[in-house]
């Protein structure tokens, strides 16, 4: 008999108990306020789903705080179903304030989860071609086919970030870095820095 090529990280299996009980409790929770049926079932989705968002928010480097505000939102809904379905609350006799929770929570993760989706996709809209400075009396030497161009206020403002950068580690800021720092894909990224040098 052949051992399976996946082996069992008792991280992964303790997460996954974590989300199964997370799970219930959300939909017990939901059940008891009102939200019957397949609605039950979809509150602890949509909760789940706004986290795994949020998180994806914070690794991709995006808008930190937009990915935090969102996954501790999130946390806060999975943290209040577990605490209240422990005994903490009499789930045959849900307060009007809870009902009123509950029933709002589709538009909160809606919004969240929009938000979030828009916001992770800024970087790849910011690749637009970026429009060049008006016209003056002695036109510029044309810069080489191979770099982008990029206006001089954004030049200013990565020429800041750099400078902080080397005055805070003591080495030249690199194109990823860059990137991270201004929000823009990494070809503009670099092509920044070569103007910086």
């Amino acid at each position: 008999m052949r051992s399976l090529p996946v082996r069992l990280d008792a991280v992964l299996v303790q997460a996954l108990i974590a989300a199964a009980l997370s799970f219930a409790h959300l939909h017990d929770l939901a059940a008891a306020a009102g939200q019957d049926g397949w609605k039950a079932w979809a509150y602890p989705v949509s909760v789940d789903l706004l986290l795994v968002a949020a998180w994806r928010q914070l690794r991709s480097g995006g808008s930190k705080a937009a990915g935090w505000c969102w996954f501790l939102v999130a946390l806060t809904a999975s943290l209040g179903a577990n605490v209240a379905t422990a005994g903490l609350l009499d789930l045959d006799a849900v307060p009007t304030w809870l009902r009123i929770l509950v029933a709002g929570w589709p538009a909160v993760a809606f919004l969240g989860g929009t938000l979030l989706a828009h916001s992770s996709m800024e970087p790849e809209e910011a690749s637009a071609p970026v429009p060049e400075p008006p016209a003056v009396e002695a036109a510029p030497e044309p810069a080489p086919p191979s770099v982008t161009p990029v206006p001089p206020a954004l030049i200013a403002h990565a020429r800041k970030v750099a400078d902080e950068h080397r005055a805070r580690t003591g080495t030249p800021i690199d194109p990823p870095t860059l990137r991270a720092r201004l929000g823009v894909p990494l070809p503009l990224a670099e092509a920044i820095a070569v103007q910086l040098t």
